[in-house]
């Protein structure tokens, strides 16, 4: 039987084994700078990518075959060539036509982002001040960690994982068809951009906690699987630098949906260096 809850032992800054410091910190050096900065990163890019996903407009360049990564796949009867075979089932007109364009893809992956171990430490520090830095009091009574709603959906993420892998591999054919021009084999800016883009993706997947688990993950003896845990070592490497990762592809996620909003806007040309 639990005791009562009046003399259960508290919890977080209550609890019994936490210091009892009456300042909110002791620390004196610029340890704001830190959550403003990481909380105005997140704000830049929900801002942007919010903005370009509503805007129904400027995410294609037919000519090169370059589809920015906000909306592939494209599902919108609107998307025109953009859309070479998947399945264009997003009307032109009525209320399911305000819904963005590549609604199949931008939960999951919004979802893996939202759920990834970094992510979350990041929004947990900064956001949800649990706690905002080492040594300074968090502002809650209770922790309940990832045990009750809604946090307890952060378990999820192994399989947004798996999402985010085909999503990948979509992106990455998208990326491959761009090498396409009217007069056939094409090269050019917008082609490096977009490469560069789809491995800064693949690296910032693979360095993931949970491809780690997938790899090496439930395995006794590595010296019975060698290849996978050759592989595990791998992706354990990439996974030290997991964080540096995340925030460069927010970044090149901006610059490419960026560039070619620019080139289908008529703002500059594409540089070319074959067809």
């Amino acid at each position: 039987m639990s005791a009562p809850a009046a003399n259960r032992p508290g919890t977080g800054v209550f609890s019994p084994t936490r210091a009892q410091i009456p300042q909110r910190t002791l620390r004196t050096d610029n340890w704001l700078k830190s959550p403003i900065l990481i909380d105005l990163g997140f704000a830049a890019f929900i801002i942007y990518a919010t903005a370009r996903a509503f805007q129904r407009d400027h995410f294609y360049v037919a000519d090169y075959h370059y589809l920015t990564p906000f909306y592939s796949p494209c599902l919108s009867v609107k998307c025109g060539a953009a859309s070479e075979f998947w399945p264009q089932i997003l009307p032109a007109d009525g209320l399911l036509s305000l819904i963005p364009y590549a609604a199949l893809s931008l939960p999951f992956l919004l979802l893996f982002r939202l759920t990834c171990y970094y992510y979350r430490g990041a929004y947990y520090r900064t956001v949800w001040q649990s706690p905002t830095a080492c040594a300074v009091a968090e502002p809650h009574a209770k922790y309940t960690g990832e045990t009750r709603l809604p946090l307890i959906i952060q378990n999820t993420h192994r399989y947004f994982f798996y999402a985010a892998v085909l999503i990948s591999l979509i992106n990455t054919y998208d990326a491959i068809v761009a090498f396409r021009s009217p007069t056939g084999f094409g090269f050019g800016l917008g082609n490096l951009v977009l490469l560069g883009n789809v491995i800064m993706l693949w690296i910032y997947t693979v360095s993931c906690h949970s491809c780690r688990h997938v790899t090496g993950g439930r395995l006794k003896h590595f010296s019975k699987h060698p290849v996978r845990y050759w592989i595990w070592t791998q992706v354990s490497k990439l996974n030290t630098r997991h964080k540096l990762f995340a925030w460069i592809t927010l970044g090149t996620l901006m610059f490419t949906d960026f560039y070619v909003m620019a080139l289908s806007a008529g703002w500059f040309s594409d540089l070319r260096f074959v067809g």
